[in-house]
């Protein structure tokens, strides 16, 4: 079965976001979104440890080690960035400003409900760093991950078996095979990237969803 790489992925993702856009990247695999901007748009990134307008990151050699994102990766600065405090951050994140946030995650429900900060296993450490402030703060709440665990079970579950860490929140969730949107009438496939059928992709999910393409633009 083919999927996308992780750099698939996050070039899907940032084609879907807006110009002029207030977008935050979240830790892990998100990060990569930043890499496949187009620069001919302006949109502008939010790392929650204080930046606001973030580039991609550097060419090899080029790198400043006082020049990170959340995740202690080595970013770039845009002209016309910006640094401020931590808790200016978190008052951006927790007061709607943010447009769009792109997180990570181990199961989302069709409800949109999000796990991401913890397992439940008892040798695991949480990490909820500031998911739970964007899920309820940003205006739209992108996921993107893998499909399947490396058991193969669906990270798109009926319900979240992990502590939660947003409720409802999650509009659009991006996999390795599909492009899903969680609706109040449940979810929607928009887009297959594998060789799977609808119907096997259904299957391989185990949860109700129907199949709506977006439309091919030119």
């Amino acid at each position: 079965m083919k999927k996308l790489t992780r750099d698939e992925m996050a070039r899907r993702v940032a084609q879907d976001i807006p110009e002029g856009a207030y977008v935050n990247l979240g830790i892990g695999v998100p990060t990569l979104v930043a890499n496949h901007l187009s620069a001919d748009r302006e949109i502008f990134l939010h790392s929650e440890n204080g930046l606001l307008g973030m580039g991609p990151a550097p060419a090899p050699g080029e790198e400043d080690d006082e020049l990170i994102n959340a995740g202690k990766q080595h970013v770039t600065l845009l002209t016309g960035g910006a640094f401020f405090h931590h808790a200016d951050s978190f008052a951006m994140m927790r007061g709607g400003h943010l447009d769009i946030c792109v997180l990570g995650a181990f199961q989302v429900s069709a409800k949109g409900d999000l796990a991401n900060w913890h397992t439940g296993a008892p040798d695991a450490i949480p990490a909820v760093g500031g998911a739970m402030d964007l899920a309820i703060g940003a205006k739209q709440v992108y996921v993107m991950m893998e499909h399947l665990t490396k058991s193969g079970e669906s990270k798109v579950v009926a319900e979240c078996t992990y502590p939660l860490t947003g409720i409802g929140c999650v509009g659009r969730i991006y996999t390795d095979l599909a492009v899903i949107d969680v609706t109040p009438d449940g979810l929607v496939v928009r887009e297959i990237f594998t060789d799977l059928s609808f119907d096997e992709l259904v299957k391989l999910t185990g949860v109700p969803m129907r199949y709506d393409p977006i439309a091919a633009t030119a």
